[in-house]
Formats: structure tokens, sequence, C-alpha cells
């Protein structure tokens, strides 16, 4: 299903489904994105997470896909798949909801944005503005009334590209999301209201 298109700048976004997951692999690699993650850091223990590395990993989020959990968007520019954003309820992160620095901050049922993966060659372009726009209109399909961000201020970090996997404020406040008390120096808590 195509949730979000940009047809001036070839872009088209889907959710991902069994049928684009040759997409999603071609787009994650051998590595699995990021040290064998297949973005399942957000969704398990992090000492199930870390003996998942991998395989395991890339198995679970299989499955996920293969049941039809909401797992995320894919994102393609001219036919490629160029970028992931995850993006599903909150309750189902469970390393997020145990979090004491990202903790729920009321009872308002949300959807969270946890990871952004855009391939090297295409960062630095708007592809991550792209795949949050995509994001929230894959969540506003679903039902979302509330959208949460957890992004990382890289100028506080001085972090490589590839370890700002939650995103960076600057662009989550361009789509519209506003910033949310944390006690972190070194995340974001933002949200978005549909």
């Amino acid at each position: 299903m195509i949730v979000y298109s940009d047809p001036d700048k070839g872009i088209e976004s889907i959710a991902l489904d069994s049928a684009h997951w040759q997409d999603f692999t071609e787009l994650f690699g051998e590595r699995g994105a990021c040290g064998g993650c297949w973005c399942m850091s957000w969704r398990l223990k992090k000492a199930d997470f870390e003996a998942n590395k991998g395989t395991q990993n890339k198995e679970a989020i299989r499955q996920l896909v293969d049941h039809g959990e909401p797992v995320g968007v894919l994102l393609y520019i001219d036919g490629e798949p160029v970028g992931w954003c995850a993006a599903a309820p909150r309750v189902k992160f469970i390393r997020l909801n145990q979090s004491r620095v990202l903790k729920q901050i009321d009872s308002l049922p949300v959807w969270s944005i946890t990871c952004l993966f855009v391939a090297k060659k295409h960062r630095r372009q708007g592809v991550s503005f792209a795949l949050i726009k995509s994001a929230i209109a894959w969540c506003r399909l679903n039902g979302a009334m509330v959208i949460e961000a957890y992004p990382s201020d890289p100028y506080k970090l001085n972090d490589p590209d590839a370890f700002l996997w939650t995103g960076i404020p600057s662009v989550f406040e361009k789509a519209g999301f506003r910033n949310e008390p944390t006690p972190s120096k070194r995340k974001r808590y933002m949200r978005y209201f549909i």
C-alpha cells in the first residue's frame, strides 16, 4: 500500500509487507542496517537483542511482517529502496516502554517513530524528512492521534551519521513535531498531534 508520494522527486513509500520483504533486505544489506540490528533494538529487552544480533533479529522482524504487524515504511526513489522508518504503536517497543529517560508522559495511546535508516549514497539529501512524512501518513492511516519520536542531538554527540538512527531534532521539527520535557541531555522527546 502506498502511504506517501512526491512524484516531482520520484519518491514513493509503502508500508512494509511480505511482498516488499526483498526490498527491505536489499536496503539493510548483510549487516542488517547496523551491526545485525534488523530494526529490533527497541522491540526486545537489551540482553535478548544483543543475543539475537544478525540472523535471529532478521527472522524476528520477518515474522512480524509475515503476520501483518505494523513495523514501518520503506521509501523508494525512482523505484529503488533507499530508506526505512520504523513506526508502530508504542506498546510494541518493549525497551522503549522500560526506559526511565523516555518513559511515557501520559496515558494517551501513541505511535512511536524509533528508527530511520538511509542508504549511504542517499544521506544528507532530504530522505529523512520524506521518511518522517511517510511515517506520519502511515500512522494516520492506522488511526494514530499522537506520534512520538526520540531523536538524538548530533551537535552534542559528535556521532557519525550511522549512529543517528533515531533521527535528528531539526528534521522532526520541520515535519511538525514539538519538544516535550525530558531529563536527557542526549535524547529529545518529541510529539506530533494529528
